[in-house]
């Protein structure tokens, strides 16, 4: 899942701020290896401003029509009803929210349509997220979070075969959360739905290596196999060309360890 940011303020500094640039972007991204487009209309990083709806829309719905025609899946990263229901309007396929539908008005908007949901757990807003989030047991909680809101979602008739779920590194996590996270996501398998997770560029990976932003792409990667070793059936990524890389090497290694394999 490749990420294209329509905001003048995305934190990795790739927004995308004309139609003309988003589709050089995502014409680049599809031919780097994507097979899913994300696209954001409101930045959600730690401090980030809140965008009026009507200027979400205005940045969102003419890029998901105009990214139609490149016959990949589309998603929308949104956290208000009236952009759920514009972008499903006009093409989306997968609403990602970071808020897991918890808005008044978002399991309406969503409930009727077709398009899949990704439910991500997020402590506080993006506005004070990072403000010393605390948890007893950080892995528990987001569990018990995420299969809560399924339920919630389910119970309200939306079939579970159109939910995944996203633990949220990043968002009300401190590093330590974040690793503590990433080493049990197979547990979060249990709730038997798609896992979807976004470390590319993130802080958790600066606070590592000790690199800026820009120059998180091969701790991005490598972030995104230890994921799919532990069970991630998605990677919301920057940067696609060196994550596929990545991927490859990793699949090639499983295929050697198959052939290997007795019957």
């Amino acid at each position: 899942m490749a990420i294209v940011n329509v905001t003048p303020d995305s934190f990795s500094g790739d927004g995308c701020t004309s139609l003309d640039a988003a589709l050089r972007a995502a014409e680049r991204l599809i031919a780097e290896g994507a097979e899913i487009l994300d696209i954001g209309g409101e930045s959600s990083r730690p401090g980030a401003v809140v965008v009026g709806v009507q200027e979400e829309i205005d940045r969102v719905v003419p890029v998901v029509e105009a990214f139609v025609q490149f016959g990949v899946p589309l998603s929308v990263d949104t956290v208000k009803p009236a952009v759920m229901r514009e972008s499903i309007r006009v093409g989306a396929d997968i609403i990602n929210d970071i808020s897991a539908f918890q808005a008044e008005g978002a399991v309406d908007a969503v409930r009727d349509a077709s398009a899949a949901l990704c439910v991500m757990h997020m402590k506080g807003r993006p506005e004070t997220m990072q403000i010393a989030p605390r948890y007893d047991s950080v892995l528990s909680e987001v569990e018990g979070f995420l299969a809560g809101r399924v339920q919630s979602l389910v119970g309200a008739g939306v079939s579970e075969e159109r939910i995944l779920i996203d633990p949220g590194f990043g968002f009300g996590k401190t590093v330590d959360h974040n690793f503590a996270l990433l080493n049990g996501l197979h547990r979060l398998g249990v709730l038997g739905l798609p896992v979807l997770v976004g470390m590319s560029r993130k802080s958790m990976l600066g606070a590592v290596t000790g690199r800026d932003i820009a120059d998180r792409v091969v701790s991005g990667a490598a972030a995104a196999i230890v994921a799919l070793q532990k069970g991630a059936r998605i990677v919301r990524t920057h940067d696609v060309a060196a994550t596929r890389d990545a991927i490859r090497i990793w699949l090639a290694l499983e295929a050697a360890r198959l052939a290997a394999s007795p019957e």
